[in-house]
């Protein structure tokens, strides 16, 4: 059964249960309304019948006070102690006159049935002209009020029946409008899965209820899985487009060692020299890789405060001694500016724009570091070949490069200014890039303290 019937069953079984429910209690406490209204009616005239026997019964003829106290639809009756019984009935209830004499001493009202019909029974005790105590019985049929009864069970009945049609139109109607999110939804899935093309609902209205924030957060996801869907394309193509050329590399190097390099060493060299060389370099491309590959969650980043010219000295003089390089540190800072970040990251962030002022640079690299307002930066800053004002934008795309002639001296693979933004958005940081074609680039890290 699908969401739709269920909802139409259960709304119109619901319905139905406690429309039917409510009418029960409707109808019981009618019958008890009936039944103690027929209670008191039957004992008032209980009470009148009596005062009329006690003050005429040794003045008129009992059979006559009878006679003139029986009710329209019932029998009165006397029952001495002895259970002699003198009763009186009226023409259609001839048939009670049949019912055994009790005598009853107190006063009471219960109700009888006799033949399928109800009757109400009431006894009250008088003096007799002989002295002694009699049972003076009153018995009345209670038709009047099971017409009544059977007339609101038919009403009721039909009212139930007349109720469920609204009841199962506005069933079909709600079970068709709560579910039909749910059946776009299905059905675009579906679509999505034969065509393989991402598709989003068509959000009818403003409202904000939680079928709408369903369909809000469908598109968000096919958002995101498309956008992924794209990045992960384009990233397999530019990856394999990028790891073709040292695969290709090695291989030729490899066939020339097969063919003639046991014959030749200065060739044997040469391609063991192009072989490590392409092995490393695609070494830092797949490590570049993975770390794009990951999510702005999952870099894990390690918070801890650091003092800020301690740091860069620091990194400073690493770098210049690992690369043999000169680098000059301004720093306008005062001293003990402490800032909160993840170090390591930091430290790769500086490294990845260090690398790329030694490759496209011979001359000192200079770092400035200083205060504006709220934050502190860090400017790297070459005498390099500058990059073309058109392709600063681009720069920060994966595996862009400005110019392939300059890659082809420094092994570039495009990644390594896209890691640094990454790295960037995780730090909360901000990268500025200015650049100026044949005068040199400066690079400017802004982080807020």
């Amino acid at each position: 059964m699908n969401l739709r019937r269920k909802i139409y069953s259960y709304t119109s079984v619901l319905f139905a249960f406690l429309l039917i429910l409510m009418n029960i209690f409707v109808y019981v406490a009618f019958s008890k309304l009936i039944s103690e209204n027929e209670r008191s009616s039957i004992s008032n005239e209980m009470n009148k019948i009596t005062v009329s026997v006690n003050d005429s019964l040794e003045d008129v003829p009992e059979g006559d006070l009878l006679r003139a106290l029986v009710p329209a639809n019932g029998m009165v009756r006397i029952v001495k102690p002895n259970k002699d019984a003198s009763s009186v009935t009226s023409p259609d209830e001839k048939e009670l006159s049949n019912i055994p004499a009790e005598y009853i001493t107190g006063e009471v009202i219960k109700t009888l049935e006799k033949d399928n019909h109800g009757y109400i029974f009431a006894s009250s005790p008088v003096v007799l002209p002989d002295g002694n105590v009699g049972s003076l019985q009153l018995t009345r049929s209670m038709e009047t009020a099971e017409e009544i009864l059977k007339t609101l069970r038919i009403v009721l009945g039909a009212v139930t029946v007349l109720a469920m049609i609204p009841v199962i139109i506005s069933s079909a109607i709600l079970s068709k409008f709560i579910t039909k999110p749910v059946a776009k939804m299905t059905a675009t899935m579906k679509e999505i899965r034969g065509s393989g093309q991402f598709k989003r609902l068509e959000l009818e209205g403003k409202s904000q209820d939680e079928l709408h924030q369903m369909g809000e957060t469908f598109n968000h996801m096919i958002d995101l899985l498309e956008s992924n869907y794209e990045k992960q394309k384009l990233f397999i193509s530019n990856a394999s487009h990028e790891l073709k050329t040292p695969l290709t590399v090695i291989e030729s190097y490899s066939s020339l060692l097969k063919r003639r390099g046991l014959k030749e060493p200065e060739l044997f060299n040469e391609s063991i020299e192009a072989i490590h060389s392409e092995a490393i370099r695609m070494k830092e491309m797949t490590e570049q890789l993975l770390l794009l590959a990951r999510h702005d969650d999952q870099w894990m980043l390690d918070l801890k405060m650091i003092d800020l010219n301690r740091f860069l000295t620091q990194v400073i003089r690493t770098y210049g001694d690992a690369f043999k390089r000169t680098l000059h540190l301004e720093s306008g800072l005062a001293e003990n500016v402490i800032i909160q970040i993840d170090e390591n990251k930091l430290k790769q962030l500086l490294y990845i724009f260090l690398d790329n002022a030694r490759k496209y640079s011979d001359d000192v690299i200079r770092i400035t570091a200083g205060s504006e307002k709220s934050e502190v930066y860090i400017r790297i800053e070459d005498r390099g070949m500058g990059i073309p004002q058109k392709d600063l934008p681009r720069v920060f795309d994966r595996f862009y490069r400005v110019d392939e002639a300059r890659n082809s001296k420094t092994g570039g693979s495009g990644l390594g200014l896209s890691l640094a933004k990454e790295i960037a958005d995780a730090l909360g940081v901000k990268i500025k890039l200015e650049s100026t074609e044949g005068i040199g680039t400066a690079v400017s890290i802004f982080i807020g303290i």
